[in-house]
């Protein structure tokens, strides 16, 4: 196995767990990119994703060295995105990092100074919001369908994850909790729709002291306790002047509140699941009766994943196309790092909040990401298509 193609970015993975098949899978879905090698803290699990790729299995810092590599894509655990991703930077590598960008807003500023430092593009997921619903949802919005924004809706409700994860403790820790770990995709859904947030409000409470793991495995059970809120409600105010009730909660049995809705002067929009790229996109013009707009039929809207009985959309990779296109183009990424800290700005604000019981103001502004047109979103694809 040889270098990259020339003319194409080589990507070098670090970080071969479940969330790297996704990936790799998805990378043959797009143009201008080549996957070049992949490591991780297991060498087993390296061998394993280089043999199923075609690819190679190195060290990290065998990667981090390699000339081959020129974007990093870093699939590591949250607690150590922020040191891979300065190695990588450090290294001269352009980054795509998953989700959180890091464990905190002030190690996200580190990491856009060195890359601004470097001259080095830094993205971060999610990326779900450039799929067909988001991009469906945005469209309508920069169309004026619902008028002005005025107010809405996002809730993120479950029973948590002892019930299915065989090792959830680090879930209920500070650092995690439901804000911390499914927030970015809602917090960057509304930011893609609204652009930034001014203020945050927010109370919070823990469900259970102690959690009882009932998922198959060596802690199946066990009890452990919990360290962060697990429920938490939160006002944001956007400098577009709406205010939208973000909802977090890991103590839900069931309920029946749509994952988000925007009301404006003109109607209201319903959103299905950000953590998906596809679903159906609701519209209510003025009262009327919602017409739907279903995205299976739209690009990265199919149902793709698992690839052996596809029951959503999946195109996680759609973030690494763009910020490839980007060092092309010469522009900002849409999944950004500055979107990325701007987004842990306001989850820190959040929990904040509702320890302090008082506002607190984020700091600064974005540029809201500009819409991915639907030529330009095709434009990613291989030869071939999808």
């Amino acid at each position: 196995m040889g270098g990259k193609t020339i003319g194409k970015v080589g990507i070098g993975v670090i970080g071969c767990g479940n969330i790297s098949m996704t990936y790799l899978h998805n990378a043959k879905l797009f143009d201008g990119m080549e996957l070049v090698a992949c490591a991780d803290i297991s060498t087993d699990a390296a061998v394993v994703r280089a043999r199923e790729y075609g690819i190679r299995a190195l060290s990290v810092d065998a990667l981090l060295s390699d000339p081959a590599v020129d974007l990093v894509l870093n699939l590591t655990i949250p607690a150590v995105h922020f040191d891979v991703t300065m190695s990588a930077l450090s290294a001269g590598k352009h980054v795509f990092t998953e989700k959180p960008l890091a464990t905190s807003a002030a190690e996200g500023r580190r990491l856009l100074r060195e890359a601004g430092q470097r001259g080095l593009l830094l993205g971060s997921a999610p990326d779900t919001f450039l799929g067909a619903a988001g991009r469906r949802a945005r469209r309508l919005m920069d169309e004026g369908a619902i008028g002005r924004a005025v107010t809405g809706t996002a809730f993120m409700m479950s029973r948590g994850m002892e019930h299915w994860h065989p090792n959830p403790q680090f879930y209920y820790q500070p650092g995690g909790g439901p804000v911390f770990d499914m927030g970015p995709y809602y917090l960057t859904m509304l930011v893609n729709l609204l652009g930034p947030v001014k203020r945050v409000a927010a109370m919070a409470t823990t469900g259970q002291g102690e959690r009882l793991i009932t998922a198959e495995g060596p802690f199946r059970n066990a009890t452990f306790a919990v360290g962060t809120p697990t429920s938490v409600l939160s006002l944001l105010e956007f400098h577009c002047g709406a205010i939208v009730n973000f909802g977090a909660s890991w103590d839900v049995f069931r309920h029946s509140n749509h994952p988000i809705e925007l009301h404006g002067t003109e109607g209201s929009l319903r959103l299905p699941d950000p953590d998906t790229f596809g679903g159906t996109v609701s519209l209510s013009e003025r009262g009327g009766e919602w017409r739907d707009f279903c995205s299976e039929g739209e690009l990265y809207g199919a149902l793709n994943w698992p690839f052996n009985a596809p029951d959503r959309a999946n195109y996680r990779m759609l973030g690494v196309a763009d910020l490839v296109r980007s060092l092309a183009e010469g522009r900002t990424p849409r999944a950004s790092g500055e979107l990325a800290v701007h987004v842990l700005e306001i989850m820190e604000a959040i929990l904040e909040a509702g320890q302090s019981q008082s506002a607190i103001d984020i700091p600064g502004t974005i540029v809201q990401p500009p819409l991915l047109s639907e030529d330009e979103a095709r434009s990613f694809v291989t030869r071939g298509g999808i």
